[in-house]
C-alpha cells in the first residue's frame, strides 16, 4: 500500500523501482502525479482535452516511463522530475499527430468529465476567485493559460511544474537566463490577470 506521508528520497525509490520493487514504483507515480497532471492539462490545449483525459494520458506515461527505469540514470529530484516531463510532452505531441492525421472534427471537441489532481498545482501558478467550484477553476486557469504567447507557456512550465532553472531554461530555450527570468515572471502576472477577467492583451 502506498503510504502518502512517506519522505523517502527520490533517489532511493528509483533504486528500488530498478529493483522492481513495487511499493516504490506506485510511490514515484503518486509523488509525481499531481505536477505531472497539471503540466499535461496545460500543455494539451483546448482541442485535445476535449477529445483525451489528462488522467489517461499521464497514466499512459507513467506506465511506460517507470518500465524504462533501468536505463535510467539518477541525477538528482528536478532532472528526474524533468525526464518524466519530457517523455509526456512527447506523448502530447504523439497525440497531436495522430489526431491531425485522422482529422477529427475538432468542433465537436468537448470538456470531458474527469477527476483531477492538478487545481491544487494551478493554485500555485495563480489563485482563482474564491467562490468558483472546481471545475470552474481549472477550466478558468486553463483558458487563460492557452491565451498566453507560447514562450510564456513553455517558461512557465519548465519553471514552475518542471522545476527548472532559469539558467536550464535559457539553454532549452535559447534565451539569456535574464530574459527567462523576465518571460517567467511576466507570464504568471499576465496569467493571473487573466484568471481575474482583466485585460487580455500580452
Amino acid at each position: 500500500m502506498v503510504d502518502p506521508n512517506d519522505s523517502s528520497p527520490t533517489e532511493t525509490l528509483v533504486a528500488a523501482a530498478r529493483r522492481q520493487d513495487r511499493s516504490a514504483v506506485e510511490q514515484l507515480l503518486v509523488r509525481h502525479l499531481p505536477g505531472l497532471e497539471a503540466f499535461v492539462r496545460l500543455r494539451m490545449g483546448p482541442v485535445l482535452r476535449g477529445l483525451l483525459t489528462a488522467p489517461d494520458l499521464v497514466q499512459s506515461v507513467c506506465r511506460e516511463a517507470l518500465e524504462d527505469l533501468g536505463d535510467f540514470e539518477f541525477r538528482g529530484e528536478a532532472p528526474f522530475r524533468h525526464w518524466l516531463f519530457v517523455r509526456a510532452e512527447n506523448k502530447l505531441r504523439e497525440k497531436h499527430r495522430f489526431h491531425r492525421a485522422e482529422k477529427r472534427d475538432e468542433r465537436k471537441a468537448q470538456a470531458l468529465p474527469e477527476v483531477t489532481t492538478a487545481l491544487a498545482v494551478y493554485q500555485t501558478l495563480c489563485t482563482p476567485s474564491r467562490g468558483l467550484a472546481a471545475r470552474e477553476s481549472l477550466a478558468r486557469v486553463e483558458a487563460a493559460f492557452d491565451q498566453l504567447p507560447a514562450d510564456y507557456r513553455e517558461a512557465i512550465t519548465l519553471h514552475k511544474l518542471c522545476g527548472l532553472s532559469h539558467a536550464e531554461i535559457a539553454e532549452r530555450m535559447d534565451r539569456s537566463e535574464g530574459a527567462v527570468r523576465n518571460l517567467v515572471y511576466r507570464g504568471i502576472s499576465r496569467l493571473a490577470l487573466l484568471v481575474d477577467g482583466g485585460d487580455t492583451a500580452v
